[in-house]
């Protein structure tokens, strides 16, 4: 489901993606924060949720927000840098991986999932990435 809103010619619709964030308190969060406070542009349909580590999203919430809605997830993952779990990477993977099975399950794109690594620092990669993936998504409904 792609909101559509008027343009700011005519009344042609343009895709606006709704991309739930699934983001980590200490590692992911500040890096997202950053770019806020950095007036770094990235679509107003970007909603980001906060959780301790990666590997506490689980499969059924990406493919509940893809039913209620979104159009994307996008979890900013921790990376090697999770103060909890030594192999966080690796159960993050496992999670995207249950979640695409999940989703193909039920007719859903497995693209529409995607996780990257940002750190606490990564204001204008957290930005460059949501873009992207915000793009890849409205190419999907064009």
């Amino acid at each position: 489901m792609v909101q559509r809103a008027a343009s700011a010619i005519g009344d042609a619709p343009v895709h606006a993606p709704r991309v739930l964030v699934f983001s980590t308190n200490a590692i992911s969060d500040p890096g997202i924060d950053l770019a806020g406070s950095s007036h770094m542009h990235y679509s107003p349909e970007v909603v980001v949720i906060s959780l301790p580590c990666t590997s506490g999203v689980r499969p059924g919430w990406i493919l509940h927000a893809l039913e209620q809605g979104f159009d994307g997830v996008f979890i900013a993952a921790d990376g090697e840098e999770c103060g909890y779990l030594p192999d966080c990477t690796a159960r993050s993977s496992r999670i995207v991986q249950a979640a695409q099975t999940l989703m193909a399950e039920r007719g859903i794109d497995g693209s529409r999932v995607k996780m990257a690594a940002i750190c606490s620092v990564c204001a204008e990669p957290f930005t460059r990435q949501v873009r992207g993936f915000s793009e890849s998504l409205a190419a999907m409904e064009a």
